[in-house]
């Protein structure tokens, strides 16, 4: 049940505007908004009881600054009840991610993390890289820190267990064995080098592994490899101690791998001058897999155990958690929020502080990890401030730039052409802020950069203006940095104008006639151009956001000419997905002998049910 936010007296704010909330409520759970004169949340919080919550924020005193600013600032409320105290709090964590208020605690890096799949939907199954939904058959091993993280581990298990990497397509073109069988990385089942019963003995090899059975996979490696001594067989014994070897080297390369801890996440939290840092390493088989920082907002002042509260919620938001989550700081919540990631996980989820052994040996590692990371972050924060006021001192900007945003474009002669923003602030550049923009409009002249640069502001700050017409979402750039010259500036501010935003500084970046000696002008509306001197550190600077955008709007560019040179006609066919593709290809030979098939040959094909023959005869010949 919703409670409306215009039950307090209008106009009144602070904490006679939440005492006015009190006789509507009662002591039900659920979860409470405070909002600003201007209807922006400030604070998404939960409560088992409402009404007693709501109560301890109508006293004049007792607050901390932090939770007093936050009373002060608040002019209306909003309540949804729930039937726990565990529904509150996840849809609490829901609430502080969509709307990110500005004292709570705000996890912003929150991406996925890669895992290992071994693919069982082939007789010889590839072993690869996955992240995102775990659609396709087969067995899944991780998380990872990292993309790299996994990297390393696919190639060293490459090395031990022969597995294939290569996608089914090229496995079935293959007439002989690739470059991996010659440097002794896969068994080469593509061309019949090994059988599906000795590869499948390989699969499960690497599977035990992962699994943390290290020392039963190095046993068996011993005895065979003394068994093919034996018999003389040589160049079999010199392959499996090559494969301990590489076995070894995965096992030292993992690092820190505990006896006794098969399952775990360990989070270690260090806060320091009100930025903090938290460390997971991911602890899966009695392995580390590697470790990830974060920077969280700190919600203008939250203590640790607020922090952590607010991180482990919207951390495991979407995400599996594991068995066991070993904190380095506890909160007052702890055993509800093991019974809300428990009721989520379908299984006993159980948060630990330890205070000895090996568990809080984990801890220390992770703090001490948090520890440094932050302290290089700061440091590097302060030397990104810095470039920041000597880049508003250069162009006159008044106060240092938050947000810088920086267009380019990126085609060839006009075709799969792209445009690219990328984002910088105080904190460097901000990965996840980045957009990229199918170039849409059909009529534009091949090659037109003015065309194209007019489109992508327009759609960007359209939508601006949409979403957030009040700026107070902090999504708005302080200053807009262009890849051209007065020309390019001009259009840039003719489209802005069109669009009612003229308060937005603005800097055109020319190559200038010595680009390589670093001779760049800059190029503002209504002012002659300049140049910076060589050596001045705002010059690398932009120098370097230039070169930022150019290479992820090449990136963009490059991606969706690889897609496009890859697509097919059956792409467009409804139901027909990657396995029936290469089914139609494999047995017709090309798309175009698909869309000349008939009926009956379509439902020849392995996998190809009557009803989608037919789907696929309708789309090729317009019934």
């Amino acid at each position: 049940m919703a409670i409306d936010s215009n039950t307090s007296e209008q106009g009144v704010t602070g904490h006679e505007c939440v005492a006015g909330y009190l006789r509507t409520l009662d002591g039900s759970p659920g979860v409470y908004r405070m909002l600003d004169a201007k209807g922006a949340v400030l604070y998404v919080g939960k409560a088992r009881n409402l009404k007693a919550r709501v109560s301890s924020y109508a006293r004049p005193t007792g607050h901390s600054p932090r939770i007093a600013r936050m009373i002060r600032d608040t002019a209306s409320m909003m309540f949804l009840t729930t039937r726990t105290e565990t529904e509150a709090l996840l849809l609490e964590q829901n609430l502080i991610k969509q709307l990110k208020p500005r004292y709570n605690v705000l996890l912003r890096d929150d991406k996925s993390f890669p895992n290992i799949l071994v693919a069982k939907d082939h007789p010889f199954p590839q072993i690869k890289k996955h992240r995102g939904a775990k659609k396709q058959k087969g067995d899944y091993y991780g998380p990872f820190a990292s993309a790299g993280a996994v990297n390393r581990t696919l190639n060293q298990l490459q090395k031990v267990f022969l597995l294939r990497s290569c996608l089914d397509a090229d496995y079935e073109g293959r007439t002989r064995p690739c470059l991996l069988y010659q440097i002794k990385r896969c068994s080469a089942p593509c061309v019949g080098h090994i059988s599906e019963a000795d590869y499948g003995a390989l699969v499960r090899d690497a599977e035990q592994f992962l699994q943390g059975r290290t020392t039963r996979v190095q046993g068996d490696l011993a005895k065979q490899m003394e068994v093919a001594s034996a018999d003389l067989e040589f160049e079999r014994a010199a392959a499996l101690r090559d494969r301990i070897k590489a076995l070894t080297q995965v096992q030292q390369a993992q690092g820190i791998n505990p006896a006794n801890v098969s399952e775990a996440d360990v989070i270690g939290l260090h806060l320091d001058g009100g930025q903090a840092c938290v460390q997971v390493f991911f602890i899966r088989a009695n392995q580390n897999w590697g470790n990830r920082d974060y920077y969280p907002r700190t919600g203008s002042g939250a203590s640790k155990a607020e922090i952590m509260e607010g991180f482990v919620g919207q951390f495991y938001e979407n995400k599996d958690p594991p068995r066991q989550i070993i904190l380095s700081d506890g909160f007052d919540d702890m055993d509800l929020m093991a019974e809300a990631l428990s009721e989520k996980a379908g299984r006993k989820i159980e948060l630990l502080l330890p205070q000895r052994g090996e568990k809080a040996e984990l801890v220390a590692g992770a703090l001490r990890n948090a520890r440094e990371s932050l302290a290089r972050r700061m440091s590097e924060t302060a030397t990104q401030g810095k470039l920041l006021k000597g880049l508003a001192e250069a162009f006159d900007l008044g106060d240092p730039p938050k947000r810088i945003e920086v267009y380019d474009n990126s085609h060839i002669s006009g075709s799969h052409a792209v445009g690219a923003m990328i984002v910088a602030g105080p904190e460097g550049f901000e990965k996840g802020q980045y957009r990229k923009f199918n170039i849409k409009d059909d009529t534009l002249t091949p090659g037109d950069d003015f065309g194209m640069m007019k489109e992508v502001l327009t759609r960007r700050f359209k939508r601006l203006l949409k979403e957030d017409p009040e700026r107070a979402s902090g999504t708005w750039p302080d200053l807009l940095l262009i890849d051209g010259g007065a020309g390019q500036v001009s259009a840039v501010q003719e489209i802005m104008t069109e669009l009612g935003v003229t308060d937005i500084a603005m800097i055109g970046v020319a190559k200038g006639e010595d680009r390589d000696a670093g001779k760049e002008e800059f190029h503002r509306t209504g002012k002659r151009p300049f140049a910076l001197r060589r050596g001045d550190p705002v010059l690398y600077f932009l120098q370097r956001l230039r070169d930022e955008a150019h290479r992820f709007a090449i990136g963009t560019h490059r991606a969706k000419r690889a897609k496009a040179i890859g697509a097919t006609p059956l792409d467009e066919v409804p139901g027909v997905g990657a396995t029936r593709k290469r089914a139609l290809l494999a047995h017709f030979g090309s798309a175009k002998a698909v869309a000349r098939a008939g009926l009956a040959d379509l439902k020849a094909v392995e996998g190809i049910s009557a009803t989608l023959a037919q789907s696929i005869y309708d789309h090729f010949h317009g019934d």
